[in-house]
């Protein structure tokens, strides 16, 4: 979720229906449109994918079985290509495996079929109300909550009111992390985008000593969480 100068309303919400059924897409989007969301449908993972790169979305619905490319290859390709959509899994796979790896890999929730219409819009309520109260708190460049204040246009970061010293690396670092609050980034994401064009020469270890002395300085490790396997996650 990137810092925004305006917030968006509920009823503008954009949503993409990723399903291979047309029946499920034509419902679905039925209901979300009669709430005022604008909705728009993919039939396939390769037209979900080129859709989340030509415009964007605050929300995408997205089926795991499917011919082809299924869901979980989807979020995979998400996730590397830096695409940060919020990810609603709705499958009939009712394992507890396939949430972990869906949840795990970057989706955001999981429902499963057969599912309530009026528990599904409860749910895109909830996530769309998250996003709009994370862009309450912050600006194109301030991010302000509990006992954090960071300025990043005048590099000023404050912990409870006291100035902390950060490197160039770790403003960037802080930076990603707090514009997507509450979503798993991974490792090679982290590095391609802190460490730009040198990300291939870094070492392995840069990361983690990084995302380390950050919390040291932030003085709330828990606020930082590992997300084993895949990476890192502000909260």
């Amino acid at each position: 979720m990137n810092f925004l100068t305006e917030a968006t309303t509920l009823d503008a919400a954009k949503i993409l229906i990723v399903d291979d059924e047309k029946f499920v897409r034509r419902t679905i989007s039925r209901v979300l449109s009669s709430e005022g969301f604008a909705t728009f449908e993919a039939s396939n993972g390769p037209d979900a994918l080129r859709m989340a790169q030509e415009q964007s979305f605050d929300l995408m619905l997205l089926d795991i079985v499917m011919d082809g490319m299924d869901g979980f290859q989807v979020i995979r390709t998400l996730r590397d290509l830096g695409i940060l959509l919020p990810v609603f899994v709705l499958s009939g796979r009712q394992a507890d495996n396939d949430k972990i790896l869906a949840l795990g890999i970057g989706a955001d929730d999981y429902i499963t079929k057969p599912f309530s219409l009026s528990v599904l819009r409860a749910r895109v309520n909830t996530q769309l109300r998250k996003a709009e109260s994370l862009q309450a708190h912050t600006s194109a460049s301030v991010y302000k909550k509990g006992c954090y204040e960071f300025n990043f246009e005048r590099m000023i970061f404050l912990v409870d009111g006291q100035e902390i010293e950060l490197s160039k690396t770790e403003q960037r670092l802080l930076r990603l992390l707090v514009q997507n609050e509450g979503i798993n980034l991974r490792r090679d994401f982290l590095l391609d985008r802190v460490w730009n064009d040198s990300a291939e020469f870094v070492d392995a270890n840069a990361l983690s000593v990084s995302v380390k002395r950050l919390r040291d300085k932030l003085g709330t490790p828990d606020s930082i969480k590992t997300v084993y396997g895949i990476g890192y996650r502000f909260e």
